[in-house]
């Protein structure tokens, strides 16, 4: 064996790595819209729904089901800018290492 302590010290440092970029992200938002921004949904870091506008033009009877499609789609697009924002965080903390953490339980690259 090479040198187990720091190979130890190594993992933690890498470990307080991950705990501050998901802290990070924990601090982040990221907006998705669509309907040519006549929904915005914004999302929280953890994935929370922390906001939703809507164009007053869409809020008549008879468009409930385009609003529904319309906040789903952006959600999707806020969903897709948040994963994104995440792997680009942990890839940040983990430097060379991140190729041998993808494949670890618990380890989302």
């Amino acid at each position: 064996m090479k040198d187990l302590g720091g190979l130890m010290k190594q993992a933690q440092a890498m470990q307080q790595k991950l705990a501050d970029a998901q802290a990070r992200l924990a601090e982040t938002s990221v907006e998705g819209a669509s309907g040519g921004g006549m929904v915005t949904v914004t999302l929280k870091g953890t994935g929370e729904l922390a906001g939703v506008v809507i164009d007053e033009s869409l809020l008549v009877p008879g468009e409930g089901e385009i609003l529904a499609d319309l906040i789903v789609a952006a959600h999707a697009v806020a969903k897709t800018k948040l994963d994104a924002k995440q792997a680009q965080l942990m890839q940040e903390a983990a430097g060379p290492m991140a190729g041998m953490m993808g494949g670890l339980p618990g380890m989302k690259f």
